[in-house]
């Protein structure tokens, strides 16, 4: 059975362990965890049935799939930690924002399977996006493997790394900038006499339906927008206030903003 190792129980390896448990991808004793600080891993452990571990190497040792889920000021004394531990029988997966597969190949070395990836949070309810890239000695079935841990909790795109920047922009930042389009939906409810609750739960069922219309449609999502808004009518009218006042350079200058930042960050 394959075992997958986290190294670090931060919100993110939740995010994905939740997904995981959820999909029913692996046994909760397959997953082996292990943090700094045993008062955060050991009860969400002992909470959810996985086997807690007493140091990263021991991750690296017990599981096939070694999850680097740190912060990235650590990522590359952990790497150096676990590196003897790594074979390449093992596939290294990180999570860890900005770090290349030409870093943690110096790290650990070249031969040992490595995935990036960059998922969002939504992994945890199996509607997550992540993107990946893998280094020249993960191939094969260990590749569908690893893949396949993030297409377990959602959709994998494979991408060059250096297009992670605007990955992490649309798929990472996203999901706070749609939440908050929501919000601005269900305020206006609100505004019209709506409960809170019920105007969200609309306007979150409506985002929802609409981005599987645009993910199951062979049309661009503008042409999607032609078969609601009827000439004359009020969506129009609507789309085009929402122009007026600049939605679609905001959300553009959103994303320039969100990418800068990360670059910044590199």
């Amino acid at each position: 059975m394959t075992k997958i190792g986290f190294i670090g129980v931060g919100g993110m390896a939740q995010a994905i362990i939740g997904g995981l448990l959820n999909a029913q991808a692996f046994a909760p004793a397959d997953i082996v965890v292990h943090s700094h600080r045993p008062e955060n891993y050991q009860p969400y452990a002992q909470q959810h049935g996985l086997t807690a571990v007493t140091s990263n190497t021991a991750v690296a040792q017990d599981s096939d799939l070694v999850v680097l889920a740190v912060t990235p000021n650590v990522a590359g004394n952990v790497l150096q930690e676990i590196a003897d531990a790594l074979t390449p029988q093992k596939t290294l997966i990180s999570i860890v924002a900005g770090l290349t597969l030409e870093k943690m190949g110096d790290l650990v070395g070249a031969t040992i399977p490595t995935l990036r990836t960059l998922p969002n949070v939504n992994v945890e309810i199996g509607a997550g996006m992540t993107a990946v890239a893998a280094n020249a000695a993960l191939t094969g079935s260990a590749l569908t493997t690893a893949q396949g841990v993030f297409d377990a909790i959602g959709s994998t795109t494979v991408l060059s790394e250096d297009q992670f920047g605007i990955f992490s922009a649309l798929a990472g930042s996203s999901p706070a900038y749609i939440e908050f389009f929501i919000d601005s939906l269900s305020r206006a409810g609100v505004k019209y006499g709506l409960s809170k609750a019920q105007a969200t739960q609309i306007a979150a069922q409506a985002t929802l339906g609409s981005a599987q219309m645009v993910l199951k449609s062979d049309k661009i999502p503008f042409a999607l927008i032609d078969q609601v808004a009827s000439p004359g009518g009020s969506t129009v009218a609507g789309l085009l206030a929402m122009e007026e006042s600049g939605l679609m350079t905001a959300v553009v200058k959103g994303i320039d903003a969100t990418v800068q930042r990360d670059r910044e960050n590199a």
